[in-house]
């Protein structure tokens, strides 16, 4: 099983804070974030940092069912 993780490109702000916190899981592409690798293993690290995007432009996937950002 793995998550997918997606960066709405067009709402990223660019202020590196899922870079910053996780750079194994993201990284700063022409001022805005994309993902190392879209899908990874579901870890809760994942979680926190789309919950942490100031403009939540992150999403999780599981199975194509959104999990993150948490409400």
């Amino acid at each position: 099983m793995t998550w997918h993780i997606a960066v709405d490109r067009e709402r990223c702000m660019g202020s590196a804070v899922c870079a910053g916190t996780a750079p194994g899981l993201f990284t700063m592409d022409a001022d805005r974030s994309r993902p190392v690798r879209p899908d990874v293993e579901p870890d809760e690290e994942v979680l926190d940092v789309a919950d942490s995007c100031p403009v939540m432009a992150i999403e999780v996937l599981d199975g194509g069912k959104v999990i993150a950002p948490r409400p």
